[in-house]
């Protein structure tokens, strides 16, 4: 992508925003600590750097074509086959339910575009998310009991953390291939990072290099079944 062609991203930026119906801290806040910065970019008054641009693309499944030219698909094959499965209306309206327990997935297989949903849930808090998870065991209790249902949303950048919230953390082989939710905080090394359970009968702390962990989900909210 050359640099004249970024020079159009902001403007293409703010339809694929404004077509989300998302703010700008809830657009680029998962990519970005200052979102102030986007909107003079969004305005053409500056161009986006090329690992922002990087890094928005990937997050919202952008077709680069588009963004460069305004020719094709607003979004990749991925984001409108998941927009083309039976049964989901409208792929900003409805985000799928993985009936899959999150420590059994493995960091090198798991997709949430490519696993099968149960079934779509509509509730617009949480529609920018990428997926329904079940949570089991009582780690996370009470802000999480077994049985209610996470919303959770892929982190690119995984050096913007909110620290203290929730997030499901997928680790490699030299983590033991962990998969967990857990509250994150800062760690006195920048090179590690901590998980600790909500849970005040799990007690002590698990200490990771943040260079195993593979992909990284925030947790946005939860749900229980009678809402459903």
């Amino acid at each position: 992508m050359t640099n004249n062609q970024r020079e159009n991203f902001g403007p293409r930026l703010k339809e694929i925003r404004l077509a989300k119906k998302m703010t700008l801290q809830e657009f680029y806040g998962v990519v970005a600590k200052h979102v102030n910065n986007f909107s003079p970019i969004e305005n053409g008054a500056r161009r986006i750097g090329r690992r922002l641009s990087e890094e928005v693309i990937r997050y919202y499944h952008i077709n680069e074509k588009w963004l460069a030219t305004g020719n094709g698909n607003m979004f990749t094959d991925d984001e409108l086959h998941a927009a083309e499965i039976p049964g989901r209306e409208d792929s900003n309206q409805g985000v799928p339910f993985i009936n899959i327990n999150p420590s059994e997935i493995s960091s090198g297989e798991f997709n949430l575009l490519r696993e099968r949903p149960e079934y779509y849930v509509n509730f617009r808090p949480f529609n920018d998310c990428d997926a329904y998870l079940p949570i089991y065991g009582d780690s996370m209790y009470p802000k999480y009991a077994s049985g209610e249902i996470i919303a959770v949303r892929e982190v690119i950048n995984k050096d913007i953390i909110q620290w203290g919230e929730a997030y499901l953390i997928i680790t490699d082989e030299y983590a033991n291939n962990i998969t967990t939710v857990k509250l994150l905080f800062e760690h006195n090394s920048t090179s590690k990072i901590v998980l600790r359970a909500s849970n005040p009968n799990y007690k002590g702390d698990t200490i990771l290099d943040r260079n195993v962990i593979k992909r990284l989900f925030i947790v946005k909210g939860k749900i229980t079944r009678n809402q459903l």
